[in-house]
């Protein structure tokens, strides 16, 4: 009843017990197996009081704080500790819109907070979407939303920016039994989006990282193989990006709404014709069985 209160009241943050008590229960409840407590309570309590700026002087260490949960469990599967870690990062991707908005934090910290994201999300197993009686646990959406926060940082060169890509596209190829059936591609395909807005790499780094995803995705079964199903969880997570990401290019994206993130992606992709085509013939590539070939493009 109390935090009902609190969401009641547009989310003002109580008077009668201190901001630590308050934020050390709300961070407790991001591991909640509880939907009610973790995503409609705990997530949404933090993630208002972050975009008020009550952590506005606290930042530093409450990102840092957060960073704790990443490691926890981390490398088990299919049990309960996954909540902390994906809602930790989805929690930390608004503390770095935060600094996005304000700049409050030095450049150092942020990079550490990028470190223990891209450790994280490389090392995580537990790739499950939505959980039967727990809600959603979703880490690739949320790391792929963390990932995408961060690549809006003013902190973020371009060797930073190559670096969230291939973090991207390691989590992409890494194999896994779980098929991202939750938007997960998306998800994937609008961080990538969001590193290629900032116009600091050129096509032909663009194509170095799209040769992994592309040649996963192209793979094929072997004529008479049995297989357990085709295509692989793997294979059938590049596909989808592929086509995410082609889709985006095609169509355009909009971005979380932050102050100046509009001018963000106001600005037009600089090698996005070289990347239309480089995502059309991976595309083209991994299912020509469905596709027309490049050089009959002209005929229907």
């Amino acid at each position: 009843m109390y935090w009902q209160d609190v969401m009641a009241a547009d989310y003002a943050v109580p008077n009668d017990r201190a901001l630590p008590d308050l934020t050390e229960e709300l961070v407790r409840g991001l591991a909640s197996t509880n939907p009610q407590i973790r995503d409609s309570l705990a997530y949404p309590t933090l993630a208002t009081w972050l975009e008020r700026g009550v952590y506005d002087d606290l930042l530093p260490g409450f990102g840092d704080g957060l960073c704790a949960g990443l490691a926890y469990g981390l490398g088990e599967d299919g049990t309960d500790t996954v909540f902390r870690r994906s809602f930790t990062a989805l929690t930390l991707a608004e503390v770095i819109h935060r600094d996005n908005a304000e700049f409050l934090v030095h450049d150092e910290v942020v990079m550490r907070w990028g470190d223990r994201l891209a450790t994280w999300l490389l090392r995580e197993r537990d790739l499950r979407g939505y959980v039967p009686d727990c809600g959603w646990a979703h880490v690739v959406a949320h790391g792929a939303d963390a990932i995408g926060a961060l690549a809006r940082s003013r902190h973020c060169d371009a060797g930073v920016l190559r670096a969230l890509l291939d973090v991207l596209a390691d989590r992409v190829v890494k194999e896994t039994p779980y098929r991202w059936v939750h938007e997960e591609h998306d998800r994937v395909a609008h961080a990538v989006m969001t590193i290629l807005h900032r116009n600091m790499l050129t096509s032909d780094e663009l194509e170095r990282w799209l040769k992994p995803v592309a040649a996963l995705a192209a793979q094929q079964p072997v004529m008479h193989e049995t297989l357990p199903e085709w295509p692989t969880p793997s294979v059938f997570n590049a596909r989808g990006v592929l086509h995410a990401l082609l889709s985006q290019l095609a169509i355009g994206v909009k971005g979380f709404p932050i102050p100046g993130d509009d001018e963000l992606f106001g600005r037009p992709i600089e090698t996005r014709a070289d990347l239309l085509l480089m995502v059309t013939e991976a595309v083209r590539s991994s299912q020509p069985y469905i596709y027309r070939p490049a050089a009959n493009n002209s005929h229907s």
